[in-house]
């Protein structure tokens, strides 16, 4: 008899329901997105991506925020944007990329240059960069070792960097957008999950606003990890 998985850790308050701590960039990193709005033309994107079907090329959400859209990363523009937020304690605690730039670019240059089985991407808010996202194919992913995976998957990684975003459920909003999104433009994938650090406790009571159900504990091999799986046959329900 399959085991049934301990209840979910209480939720807090919405305001604590973001993944990362105030982020306080400098204007000389800010400014470099002030000239022009970010390209999603599919020029910017891996070459391998159609595993995820051409991400560059979906449309943007509808949110209560403001329109909000998965951008590829392009590590020419983005690394300095992305480098700073890896380097905030509270996001380093579990994402591990604290350091010099080269440490997030090698990071981002490993899916770039990758099969495009995993595309990091920019969350772009009202035309506004402020949250990093990893969009991957959870069934071709290491993590399918780790649970029943079906076939297309697709899988979260979520790191909250507007400086302006925090302590609003801004999260909860953009988790739903973006599972919306997968859902919508990716016909074969059945479920969009993720897989959050069991100590993250805002996160998890993230995914479980936006939808997401909490249905697992895994042991992977860098952390004990909540598996939360929003299914394509209950998005209208929850």
């Amino acid at each position: 008899m399959e085991a049934t998985p301990e209840a979910p850790p209480e939720a807090p308050p919405d305001d604590a329901l973001d993944d990362t701590l105030d982020l306080h960039l400098p204007p000389d990193i800010t400014a470099l997105f002030s000239a022009a709005p970010l390209s999603a033309d599919p020029a910017d994107s891996p070459g391998g991506e159609d595993l995820l079907d051409h991400i560059a090329c979906w449309s943007p959400a509808a949110t209560a925020a403001g329109p909000f859209q998965l951008v590829p990363v392009r590590i020419e523009r983005d690394l300095p944007l992305i480098s700073a937020w890896m380097n905030d304690p509270a996001v380093a605690a579990f994402w591990e990329l604290a350091g010099p730039q080269e440490t997030t670019a090698a990071h981002l240059r490993a899916q770039l240059d990758g099969d495009g089985r995993s595309v990091p991407c920019l969350g772009v808010l009202s035309g506004v960069p402020m949250s990093y996202w990893e969009v991957y194919r959870a069934d071709l992913d290491p993590i399918a070792r780790h649970y029943p995976a079906r076939p297309h998957d697709t899988g979260l990684h979520l790191l909250i960097g507007g400086v302006a975003d925090r302590g609003r459920g801004i999260g909860t909003t953009l988790l739903r957008a973006a599972a919306d999104l997968v859902l919508d433009h990716r016909p074969p994938c059945g479920r969009v999950i993720a897989e959050p650090d069991l100590r993250n406790i805002p996160s998890v009571a993230a995914f479980l606003g936006a939808g997401f159900r909490y249905a697992d504990e895994l042991d992977l091999p860098a952390k004990r990890a909540a598996l939360m799986v929003r299914d394509r046959a209950h998005r209208r329900l929850l």
